[in-house]
């Protein structure tokens, strides 16, 4: 009985004092390695070696010559080309709360976060990643600039049954642009932060979840990049989003389904590290956020200059 004590005891010691475990070792070596990404990064589209940061830059100069009225809204858009853009911002806020315990349920979910903050500061993703703002302002342009690592926006359409919401549909779910907000009627609606609510004054209506879900078209970040560019908090928020709306769909008696639960078709040319991303979660959208954020693949990854990923000039024909 003294030996079985023993053991117990020494096993609540271990428990409490947390001996052996190499979790809040790997949490910081995470963030050391993503604040040496993050200058790399920043380098990097300061020395224009980001080619859809070229892009971006290149396409919103064009079309703010043929479309004067949309030059703020383009101006912003474009700050994702460089440090400035919500994106990047998006990744030093996080990097910062990731080091706060406080901010998470337990240590793997301080991980998971950190491992994703890892992958999402790789420049391959992060190139990948602003194909939605450069495609945003390619549909501005009415097919004069061409889309990059996606389909037509005709054929995107075709092949996904979508629905055309308009001009910055690829940014509608992305926490970086917007937010689900509810109505006085209990119905959700996308809510634009900023300048970018000039997309609402295009749209000429609201944008409500329950018919985004079922109709969205395809976007990098909804059908490749959500998990990790998307914060515990964020994904929490999108999971409250979807189980409110279940539960009026349930009241009803219909069916509702995560806008996550089928992804969409769409993405070309994207890099390894992409590809090779692990798609989204067909069940609920709360049980891939809610309890713990999911930890993608940790393997290193190296820059690979997409330059020639597409083959389409920046001017075409209609």
């Amino acid at each position: 009985m003294r030996v079985l004590a023993s053991i117990l005891c020494l096993a609540v010691m271990l428990s409490l004092t947390g001996c052996g475990d190499d979790r809040p070792a790997k949490i910081e070596k995470y963030q050391q390695l993503t604040e040496q990404r993050l200058t790399t990064l920043s380098t990097m589209l300061d020395d224009g070696q980001l080619r859809n940061a070229n892009l971006l830059n290149q396409y919103s100069t064009l079309l703010k010559q043929q479309k004067p009225d949309f030059a703020p809204l383009l101006d912003e858009l474009a700050k994702d080309a460089g440090t400035q853009g919500p994106m990047y911002s998006s990744l030093k806020r996080r990097l910062e709360e990731s080091k706060n315990s406080a901010n998470f349920a337990d240590l793997d979910q301080q991980l998971a976060e950190a491992e994703n903050l890892y992958q999402a500061a790789d420049p391959s993703l992060y190139n990948d990643m602003l194909s939605d703002p450069v495609n945003v302002v390619a549909d501005m342009s009415e097919g004069k600039l061409a889309r990059v690592n996606a389909i037509s926006r005709e054929a995107a359409a075709l092949a996904n049954s979508a629905e055309d919401f308009g001009p910055g549909s690829q940014l509608v779910g992305n926490p970086s642009y917007g937010s689900w907000q509810t109505d006085s009627n209990g119905m959700s609606f996308w809510a634009w932060y900023g300048m970018y609510s000039m997309f609402s004054n295009v749209f000429n209506r609201p944008i409500y979840y329950d018919r985004w879900s079922g109709n969205r078209g395809y976007s990098y970040y909804n059908d490749v990049g959500r998990y990790r560019y998307t914060s515990p908090k964020q994904a929490n928020a999108q999971a409250k989003t979807f189980e409110q709306t279940k539960k009026r769909f349930d009241s009803q008696g219909k069916r509702f389904d995560s806008p996550y639960a089928k992804p969409r078709t769409g993405a070309t040319a994207l890099s390894r590290e992409s590809t090779s991303a692990p798609k989204a979660n067909t069940t609920s959208a709360s049980k891939s956020s809610s309890s713990k954020f999911r930890s993608n693949y940790s393997k290193d990854s190296s820059f690979r200059n997409s330059s020639n990923r597409t083959t389409r000039s920046v001017r075409r024909g209609k």
